[in-house]
């Protein structure tokens, strides 16, 4: 390191550059391009050239979706650690790390308020928190989304994004799959609309239980949903699967996916499937 490296790193110049460049640029997943950080969010997270969706957080999509004003719901709390986890890291420090990163206290976030002036409940599984992993936290706020839904009597629309059930948690995580079960058993019974929006990643457990239960299921993009991972169901099966297995796209195809639909489209196309579903819910 010269001179002139050091003095101006020292002075801050280095430091700037780096973080100006960062906050600038980034670059998409599937093509490889670099964009624009402000050309990306203005287009929603979505690649303006190959269209690839990114990943967001619960507020940004919660924002994204329902109309302004809508109410925040109060994480439930639950009993955190239950099996004195450890592995690697400790439990409690994993949590502490991804609370640390993220405004909320687990993977679920749900809001009430109204779509396109159409009264709706949105639950949101956040990614970036563990994995959106399902734990009793999430089990427990999809129930809380579930309830507010009952007692508004409206649409309950939940948007997943998870890797599955969280280890760290065991039996119980698994418990949380009848749980949500129950709770789209109750909303069927009143009569209200269960909405569910895939986005990328949607597997394990959250897919064998809550996620495939909609009335009706829409998918962005591109977006990877299914069970097992390709790579254990090849092993399993001892045959290539199709092209784009496990794909938005594929399983639309196939009939597990009712529509594909664009970020840009999501909120109008929720908006009018609630009006098809429960016409007299218009503001």
């Amino acid at each position: 390191m010269n001179w002139f490296t050091r003095v101006r790193n020292s002075l801050g110049f280095g430091e700037e550059k780096k973080t100006s460049e960062k906050d600038l640029w980034i670059k998409c997943k599937s093509c490889q391009e670099m964009l624009f950080v402000q050309e990306y969010e203005d287009n929603l997270h979505v690649c303006p050239r190959c269209e690839h969706h990114g990943r967001i957080n619960a507020d940004t999509r919660l924002a994204m979706l329902l109309d302004e004003g809508f109410e925040l719901l109060p994480q439930p709390q639950v009993t955190e650690d239950p099996l004195k986890f450890k592995d690697s890291k400790k439990y409690t420090d994993r949590l502490k790390a991804a609370r640390a990163s993220n405004p909320h206290e687990d993977a679920f976030s749900v809001g009430s308020g109204a779509i396109e002036g159409r009264p709706a409940v949105v639950g949101v599984q956040d990614f970036g928190f563990m994995g959106g992993s399902m734990g009793m936290a999430v089990g427990m706020a999809f129930c809380a989304g579930a309830e507010r839904a009952l007692t508004r009597k409206c649409p309950y629309i939940v948007i997943t994004a998870a890797g599955g059930a969280r280890m760290q948690e065991g039996i119980l995580s698994l418990m949380q799959m009848p749980r949500a079960t129950v709770m789209t058993r109750r909303l069927k019974t009143a009569g209200l609309p269960y909405i569910v929006v895939l986005t990328d990643p949607t597997t394990g457990g959250v897919t064998a239980s809550y996620a495939m239960l909609g009335d009706v299921h829409i998918a962005e993009p591109g977006a990877l949903i299914g069970f097992a991972g390709q790579r254990v169901i090849q092993d399993t099966i001892r045959e290539q699967l199709p092209e784009g297995f496990q794909r938005a796209e594929y399983l639309h195809k196939h009939g597990m996916v009712d529509m594909v639909v664009h970020r840009k489209e999501l909120k109008q196309t929720l908006a009018d499937v609630i009006g098809y579903l429960q016409p007299q819910a218009a503001a």
